[in-house]
């Protein structure tokens, strides 16, 4: 048993069926994924046939209807799902996952038609479609009232032209679900308006995929939008309003980051305990210095503390209250914490933490971006702040 089990066991956020999917999605990423991945990284994707017995093991879709091949749980299935996968150690594995889980289809499921859902849905559960969500763009990412992407009404289609950018499984992905301003004389947020577009559709692109400092296994683009006539029917929930459908969905994204980060977190933890407690030096191991043991007793307790934070900010989603300062702090405390703790872990092994061939040098370079990714630490405290 790990720390990171011990520490769940001890609090109990997970019920008996989360906790028997946990030990078969734990397997399965043991298996399939971290003893793979290397070779995702230089290809600059996970394997489709990955996330389709993911698919298979009914995790793609555990927050959604069953008719859809879903399992109707609520958030804390979503937690689990993201400290498994941030275990993993790969985080571009973690961000393909979740993006489409918990960033990306949520859009349709909070804001979709039944014919909407019926026709997307049952493949995006199934791993058969990969989702991606398009609001950042190159001047506009934490500031969504920023954007510039227009889709102007022209008969029964909406003209769509833009440009996206950062857009997580923008490569090879599917279905997304695209932010555009819609009135343009509207002031701020408003005025915005979601879109389902499909792979294929003429005038869509990928201008290029993204060559990022981590998460390689992640693909990453720029999407460009040239004259792309999308019908009404493709649009997600009301014209003017999608700025509410971003705002709401944020709220479960930052939950699903911030444990993402804080199962990464452990994952490093672990292995550098075990590093240290057989690395040799003066005339002993590592562990044997206090210095170097309370440096990540201090780590283990920050990360049990984050994780807290976690499970109560997901408990009041779970019931419906209103959290936005408790969700921002998850975010702001749990991205700068992986990057705190994988710093201490490259620190305490040595240059073998400097090394491309050690899990840790990947992991502190793909923690660099939980403080960045789905609101900046100094975003989400002014949210914080606001609310004080």
């Amino acid at each position: 048993m790990t720390s990171q089990d011990t520490i769940t066991a001890a609090n109990g956020p997970f019920n008996e069926d989360l906790e028997m999917i946990r030990d078969q999605l734990r397997r399965f990423i043991e298996t399939e994924v971290t003893a793979k991945a290397d070779a995702w990284e230089e290809d600059g994707m996970v394997p489709r046939d990955v996330l389709r017995r993911m698919g298979d093991l009914g995790v793609l879709g555990m927050r959604y209807d069953e008719q859809y091949g879903g399992a109707g749980m609520d958030v804390m299935s979503s937690v689990m799902l993201a400290e498994e996968v941030g275990r993993s150690t790969f985080g571009g594995f973690s961000a393909t996952v979740l993006v489409h889980t918990d960033m990306a289809s949520p859009h349709l499921e909070n804001a979709g038609t039944p014919e909407q859902k019926a026709r997307w849905m049952p493949s995006i559960t199934s791993g058969e479609k990969i989702t991606a969500v398009a609001v950042t763009e190159p001047g506009a990412g934490s500031d969504v009232a920023g954007m510039r992407t227009r889709a102007v009404r022209d008969g029964s289609d909406w003209v769509l032209n833009g440009t996206k950018m950062f857009i997580t499984n923008g490569v090879h992905g599917d279905l997304y679900f695209v932010g555009a301003k819609t009135d343009p004389d509207a002031k701020g947020s408003r005025g915005i308006t979601m879109f389902a577009v499909e792979k294929g559709t003429p005038g869509f692109s990928v201008g290029r995929a993204l060559n990022k400092t981590g998460w390689l296994c992640s693909d990453t683009a720029e999407l460009i939008f040239e004259d792309v006539r999308i019908p009404a029917e493709n649009i997600l929930g009301e014209v003017n309003r999608g700025f509410y459908s971003v705002m709401k969905n944020f709220q479960n994204e930052r939950i699903v980051l911030g444990a993402m980060a804080c199962g990464e977190a452990q994952s490093a933890l672990d292995m550098t305990v075990d590093y240290v407690k057989q690395r040799k030096a003066f005339g002993g191991v590592l562990w044997d210095k206090q210095a170097v043991r309370q440096r990540l007793a201090d780590c283990q307790t920050r990360i049990a503390a984050g994780r807290q934070l976690v499970y109560h900010a997901a408990g009041l989603d779970a019931a419906g209250q209103d959290c936005v300062k408790e969700v921002s702090m998850v975010k702001a405390y749990c991205g700068e914490l992986v990057n705190s703790v994988l710093y201490d872990c490259v620190q305490f092994h040595g240059g073998m933490g400097y090394m491309r061939e050690t899990p840790v040098e990947r992991m502190s370079r793909d923690a660099r971006v939980q403080a960045i990714g789905g609101g900046a630490t100094e975003v989400m405290l002014e949210e914080v702040a606001k609310r004080m």
